[in-house]
């Protein structure tokens, strides 16, 4: 089924960082109501869980724990930003509580995940939306429009100087170096990538021949761990392009390529994004709620987008942290937590969809 995105959401301001702290045993200690305080309709829990995974939803993740832990004193929430890969890994060998993932699980890690709730099953829930921008530093640019043919030449190093017919073409009256591209990509298992990869597939396919999946494998190009990583070294190395999701490159100050999919361009934009994620459907089960997104949105829709789901086991979980998980996850569905993303540039989950988030997240024993 679709959803519908919903009116002028307020934007929740949030400030600040979370120092991340490094993944370990799943040892969570005694969770109880701490003083009968709330948060976005949540009661609050205490105690300690661990989660992992996304480097696109860091900053999101940061300022909801930093929100949840100022309102519920006795909370200790740990985030470490190490890849959506890495966070499927974690949470398969029962080191965290929930993962963060760009893609939903594929088969076999559905399988293994399922394994690690048994009797129960592990469910995606969809808590975060963004862009991906094709972020580039290039002096002189202000606006560049790029078409899903040549981003995938680009990214293959069949393109490899700025001004290439085909990107000039593009661009009348713009002046382009003839420097040599610097093209990054991730380095490590990567939700983004995969979501860049499947973008690629749908739209140029002609142009782009290689495999998808969160691990690289086009030719070419320089390797950048994590959403931070990518977006430090665009900002530090002159004419370089890579892919990245778009609150690392308005925290970056990182122009992005407007992307001409049809017959008109469409700037990189909160909104814009959330058009196109407006218009994705439902595929997966019950409270397992997988999503098909529609890369070919025409205009206004901005079509590379992600969605990140947070990766839980629906039932079996420790009666230890359960009210601390089920507490955050609850927080993080809520109106104020939701309408908080727009701040950080990210796309909230609005209508249908966050009401069947928050039944899954009700599910959750």
């Amino acid at each position: 089924m679709k959803f519908t995105r919903s009116a002028q959401l307020a934007a929740l301001a949030v400030a600040g960082t979370l120092a991340l702290a490094a993944c370990g045993s799943d040892n969570g200690s005694s969770t109880t109501p701490a003083g009968g305080g709330t948060i976005g309709g949540a009661a609050c829990a205490s105690g300690t869980i661990k989660a992992s995974g996304s480097s696109a939803q860091a900053n999101a993740m940061n300022a909801w724990i930093k929100n949840y832990q100022t309102a519920c004193t006795g909370a200790t929430l740990n985030y470490q930003a190490n890849g959506s890969g890495s966070g499927v890994t974690d949470f398969i060998n029962k080191q965290t509580q929930f993962a963060g993932s760009d893609s939903a699980l594929k088969d076999a890690d559905q399988t293994s995940a399922n394994a690690r709730c048994a009797p129960g099953q592990a469910i995606n829930i969809p808590m975060v939306g963004g862009g991906i921008a094709v972020a580039y530093n290039l002096t002189g640019v202000s606006k560049l429009i790029l078409t899903p043919a040549v981003i995938a030449n680009i990214f293959s190093s069949k393109i490899t100087k700025w001004n290439d017919p085909a990107i000039a073409a593009l661009n009348p009256g713009v002046t382009l170096p003839s420097a040599t591209i610097a093209q990054f990509h991730r380095s490590d298992s990567s939700g983004t990538t995969d979501n860049f990869t499947k973008y690629l597939i749908a739209t140029a396919p002609s142009d782009w021949t290689y495999t998808g999946g969160k691990t690289w494998t086009a030719p070419g190009g320089q390797g950048a761990k994590g959403s931070d990583g990518v977006g430090s070294a665009l900002k530090s190395n002159p004419n370089s392009i890579g892919y990245i999701e778009l609150s690392y490159a308005t925290q970056n100050s990182l122009q992005t390529a407007w992307i001409n999919g049809g017959t008109t361009p469409v700037e990189a934009t909160s909104a814009n994004a959330a058009t196109t994620i407006s218009t994705a459907t439902v595929t997966g089960s019950g409270d397992n709620l997988t999503l098909k997104i529609d890369y070919k949105a025409p205009a206004p829709a901005y079509p590379l987008v992600l969605v990140t789901y947070e990766i839980a086991c629906q039932s079996g979980n420790d009666p230890a942290t359960l009210p601390l998980l089920k507490g955050f996850l609850t927080y993080t569905a809520s109106d104020a937590a939701q309408a908080g993303l727009t701040s950080t540039g990210y796309v909230p989950i609005t209508g249908d969809l966050l009401t069947k988030v928050r039944t899954a997240v009700g599910s959750i024993s």
